[in-house]
């Protein structure tokens, strides 16, 4: 009985060890987002309605809305998106079709190549179309010609070949879904190859060809790079910001302008949410993968389309690297590393400090996601949801804006937050929040189809909460916390909305210095500064890759993969 009684109260101890542990992880990861996001983005907003006399009012909205240069640049987004959008879902569509549904021999060629945009900051692409097609570019100097790439054809093809991935990436997602048998009863029934098409893919394909079309609209409005590079007197609504904040130094307007941007990718993150909740109420478990048998009428046009798109790609990509060792770009094409020997700008400080700034990122911002879910596993519903729904808010805020934000929140002494201002951690921390949403819902898939058997076995042998996280769930969901982190770095390497406010003369990040180079005319060196940047992104996919390989044969041997 005194056995009993002296281990009541260490039992008791336990538990309630355990409800602050998981106080803890559910309240630091929220408070952050409170913090690092929603505060912000309160104080963009009450600055939009500030008034010169320091009240409150519309007087801003009215003067923003009175302009001409508003409305110019609201159509020239809109327009943007839509032509963007249009082709951008068209030619991925070609690709992922030829990818998931013909049968060809290249198509790692193919997927390589569709990887690259994502390798590099957006403003590459435009450099890579200038080194081709501008005033200087291989076709008018060898053909002849007078091509004017600046402007809207300019930025038209550079945001097609920055959004072309992530179109193909989830229209890809939607194909995998579709089940073989039905395909199989449609050729019993005679139902021929375009009535297949026609009758099954489209149809099962529709709210990946959605999800993507949303997507793509979003990426495109909001992006800052390629409109700065190529978009010459084009004006869009990312520019329009740029052009209050840093040109006038406008703060009060450039925070309207901030507003009225978020508006169009609020609904239309809206919509991609529920469409992508669509595509995935269509998938079964019992699915059997589609495995194309070989068709030649289908497969040449198809293969012929999707390289052809895909070397397009890897020319513009390739033309930025291929430039980086030219030695007087387009005059004398001599190889030399001449270029790389950056002095400007800060030289190759800004690399390694974006390199380290990503590190911060990716690991504090994986160690959150963790703790979060960790938190929301264990939080009664009532309270779950809403922080979920916060957690996921990120995502339909632009870069453009959330950097805003911040140099509107933590560039003010008003508050002790201001010691933050100009260090790295700010920049990490506006990385990380940009991309809070994609790491959270990719580690809570993890926790989604984590076995609550082994949760209970562990709590059974007398493990508390700590160790149950980093001796049960954390090994468990290592694949998904290494895809976090390394999506997390490689994102924080090439952003450039949602820092080029917050940099200083002594804190700069590698996508800034990019832009710097190129407005000051070097060319050639912004091409190899990017070409760095690559590099660096490259290798940290290749970690993936291996990590995640190591992960699927360790799967394989234990069993569970």
């Amino acid at each position: 009985m005194s056995r009993a009684v002296a281990g009541a109260p260490f039992r008791r101890l336990a538990v309630d060890g355990d409800r602050l542990l998981a106080a803890v992880c559910l309240g630091v990861p929220t408070l952050g987002l409170m913090v690092f996001f929603l505060y912000p983005m309160v104080i963009v907003f009450l600055r939009s309605i500030t008034e010169a006399d320091g009240g409150y009012g519309l007087a801003n909205y009215a003067e923003v809305l009175g302009t001409r240069g508003f409305w110019r640049a609201t159509r020239h987004s809109m327009e943007m998106g839509a032509a963007t959008t249009a082709i951008s879902v068209f030619l991925g569509f070609i690709i992922a079709h030829g990818l998931h549904r013909c049968a060809f021999r290249g198509k790692s060629l193919i997927r390589a190549a569709i990887v690259l945009p994502l390798l590099a900051p957006s403003l590459v692409q435009g450099l890579g179309l200038i080194f081709l097609l501008g005033r200087n570019g291989l076709v008018n100097r060898f053909m002849g010609t007078d091509l004017d790439i600046y402007g809207f054809w300019g930025l038209l093809i550079a945001n097609t070949l920055y959004a072309l991935p992530q179109a193909v990436m989830i229209i890809g997602a939607a194909l995998v879904l579709s089940d073989a048998r039905t395909y199989e009863a449609a050729e019993v029934l005679g139902a021929s190859p375009w009535r297949q098409f026609r009758d099954i893919t489209l149809p099962a394909a529709r709210f990946g060809i959605l999800n993507a079309a949303f997507v793509t609209f979003i990426i495109t409005i909001t992006d800052f790079g390629n409109a700065a590079v190529i978009g010459g007197d084009y004006s869009v609504l990312a520019t329009e910001i740029y052009s209050q904040v840093i040109g006038q130094m406008n703060f009060n307007l450039g925070a309207v302008v901030g507003i009225m941007l978020l508006l169009p990718t609020v609904v239309a993150y809206y919509i991609e949410r529920q469409a992508s909740k669509r595509q995935e109420g269509q998938g079964g478990g019992a699915a059997v993968p589609f495995v194309p048998a070989p068709a030649p009428a289908r497969d040449l046009p198809m293969g012929a389309l999707s390289f052809l798109i895909a070397a397009a790609i890897a020319l513009v990509i390739g033309i930025v690297v291929y430039a980086s060792f030219v030695k007087l770009w387009p005059y004398r094409f001599e190889l030399t590393f001449k270029h790389y020997a950056i002095t400007l700008a800060g030289g190759y400080s800004s690399l390694w400090t974006t390199i380290y700034i990503s590190l911060i990122a990716a690991t504090g911002g994986t160690a959150l996601v963790f703790l979060l879910g960790l938190g929301l596993r264990r939080a009664p519903a009532a309270l779950a949801r809403p922080i979920q729904m916060l957690a996921v808010m990120p995502a339909a805020v632009p870069g453009m804006v959330l950097g805003l934000a911040y140099i509107l929140t933590f560039n003010s002494t008003a508050t002790p937050l201001y010691l933050l201002y100009g260090t790295a951690a700010l920049i990490a921390a506006v990385n990380f929040y940009h991309y809070h949403t994609q790491a959270f819902l990719t580690v809570m898939t993890g926790f989604r189809q984590l076995p609550a058997a082994l949760e209970e076995a562990a709590g059974s042998l007398g493990a508390g909460l700590g160790r149950i996280a980093a001796g049960v769930i954390a090994p468990y969901l290592a694949p998904m916390l290494v895809s976090a982190f390394f999506f997390l770095f490689m994102r924080s390497m090439v952003t450039l909305s949602a820092v080029v406010f917050l940099t200083t003369p002594k804190l700069t990040v590698a996508s800034v210095t990019i832009m710097r180079l190129d407005d000051a005319g070097l060319t050639s060196q912004a091409a190899a500064f990017s070409t760095c940047v690559m590099l660096v992104v490259a290798a940290a996919l290749l970690g993936m890759k291996l990590l995640m390989r190591r992960f699927g044969r360790a799967g394989r041997a234990t069993g569970t993969g």
